[in-house]
């Protein structure tokens, strides 16, 4: 278990590591420092809550960027048994699952049910699905993304 659980981490740690090289490119900034990499403690992560009225008890704790600006790298938790109404996002995400299960369902196909150490890109634009965790305990994922996060519910998407 702690094997996997390094594994995650190693994943998350590259996938942010990319994004924020991305990220960098993107806007024409900076360079990594050449002094080493850059580390977090997951006792220091400062977690929020995302979105208090579209996701209520969801929290998320950005590793670089800013989740609410443009590109981002960022825990997220769902507390156990939380779900989504079926919604788009106008940004594709990079999403691999920490701990729990993670459960999103694609419009008019079954479910996904994705555990510890689970990989999902999900696109951006068009892509209606459902999401949420479990009800036998939270999730956490690690999820990137090279714009901001937003959830734009199904039927505000038609208007």
């Amino acid at each position: 278990m702690k094997t996997r659980r390094l594994l995650v981490f190693a994943v998350a740690f590259a996938m942010a590591a990319v994004g924020s090289a991305q990220a960098a490119k993107k806007s024409g900034g900076a360079k990594p420092a050449a002094s080493g990499p850059s580390a977090m403690a997951a006792a220091d992560l400062k977690w929020a809550d995302l979105d208090p009225k579209g996701a209520p008890g969801v929290k998320v704790a950005d590793v670089w960027g800013d989740h609410a600006k443009g590109a981002f790298g960022a825990f997220i938790k769902f507390p156990a048994g939380f779900a989504t109404p079926l919604h788009t996002h106008t940004n594709a995400f990079k999403i691999v699952v920490i701990s729990g299960t993670f459960v999103q369902t694609p419009e008019g196909k079954a479910e996904l049910r994705l555990g510890p150490g689970s990989y999902l890109m999900q696109p951006g634009g068009k892509y209606r699905h459902t999401s949420g965790c479990d009800k036998a305990s939270e999730c956490e994922l690690f999820v990137q993304s090279t714009g901001k996060f937003d959830l734009i519910p199904a039927e505000a998407a038609k208007k």
